[in-house]
C-alpha cells in the first residue's frame, strides 16, 4: 500500500470488510471490549466517538445504555454504513458525520459526558493528535472520561510481518521513526486481512500531547494483549500473538 494513498481512500475502498454486527476483527476481541469496560457505567450518557468508523463500538455503547452517540469519521463510505445500520436498527439516538477529526467543528452539542477514539491517533501525526485531544478536552464535561486506543508502539519492532497483525517499520528504529507512517495489516477470524496504518509515536508523545491538550491528571494506561480466554476460543488464530503487546489503552478524566 502506497503511503501517498490517503487514509480516507483506504477505508472507502475496504469499508465492506469492516462492516459487522459481532466480533470478527482481531481488535474486536483484544481492544474494543476493553474500551467499553473502562468507560464503566454509561447509562444515560452522551458520548462523542472520534474516528467512529462504521459505528460498531458506538452501537455497543447504545446497547449498554448510552443516551446518545455522535460519531465523526473521514471515510464517507464508513459513515454511510454507520448511518445505514443505525437506520435499519432504528437507532434514532445515533448520528454520524463525515469529517476530518483534526479540523471538524460542527458538533451537535457543546459538551459530552464521555469521549472515545478507537484507533484514530495511529493515523495522525503528533501535532494532529494534539489538536484532536485539545478539541476533545474542550467538549468534555467536568469529570468526563476520554478513552482511546492505539497500536502498541513496540509491536512493529517485535513481530515479523506475518498474520494476524503486523506493521512494516522498514529500517527505522523505535526512537528514530517518530511521525513516520508504517503500513500494516490486521486479520479477521474468517481469514480476511484489512489494511491498517500507524504513524509511529512512543509513550512520551502520548503523555505530552495529553498534557498540552489540558488534561491535568495522569492517565490510566493498559497494555492490551491476547488472553487465555482468546486462546481457548480460537487457538489457531490467537496463538501467533500470545505474549506480544498489541495495543495500548489510555483513560484520562477532565477534572476541571
Amino acid at each position: 500500500m502506497n503511503q501517498a494513498v490517503s487514509t480516507e481512500a483506504i477505508y472507502n475502498k475496504q469499508a465492506n470488510s469492516w462492516s459487522r454486527s459481532e466480533k470478527i476483527l482481531l481488535s474486536d476481541f483484544t481492544a474494543r471490549p476493553r474500551v467499553i469496560e473502562e468507560l464503566g457505567d454509561i447509562s444515560g450518557a452522551s458520548i462523542l466517538d472520534m474516528g467512529c468508523g462504521e459505528g460498531y463500538v458506538s452501537r455497543m455503547l447504545l446497547d449498554r445504555g448510552a443516551n446518545s452517540i455522535f460519531g465523526v469519521d473521514a471515510s464517507s463510505e464508513m459513515i454511510a454504513q454507520a448511518r445505514e445500520t443505525a437506520s435499519l436498527n432504528n437507532l434514532t439516538n445515533a448520528s454520524y458525520a463525515v469529517g476530518n477529526a483534526v479540523s471538524y467543528s460542527s458538533f451537535p452539542q457543546e459538551t459530552f459526558d464521555q469521549a472515545i477514539a478507537v484507533f484514530l491517533f495511529n493515523y495522525l501525526t503528533i501535532e494532529e493528535m494534539t489538536k484532536v485531544m485539545s478539541r476533545v478536552r474542550s467538549l468534555l464535561k467536568k469529570g468526563g472520561s476520554f478513552v482511546f486506543t492505539v497500536p502498541h508502539p513496540c509491536l512493529p519492532f517485535m513481530r515479523e510481518e506475518t498474520p494476524p497483525f503486523y506493521f512494516q517499520h522498514g529500517d527505522t528504529s523505535y526512537l528514530d521513526g517518530i511521525d513516520q507512517t508504517f503500513e500494516g495489516k490486521i486479520w479477521r477470524r474468517d481469514g480476511k486481512p484489512v489494511s491498517v496504518r500507524c504513524v509511529h509515536k512512543n509513550f512520551s508523545h502520548y503523555f505530552a500531547a495529553l498534557a498540552q491538550a489540558g488534561f491535568n491528571t495522569l492517565p490510566i494506561v493498559r497494555e492490551l494483549s491476547v488472553t487465555q480466554e482468546h486462546l481457548d476460543l480460537d487457538p489457531d488464530f490467537f496463538t501467533p500473538l500470545a505474549g506480544y503487546p498489541l495495543h495500548v489503552l489510555f483513560k484520562v478524566q477532565a477534572n476541571d
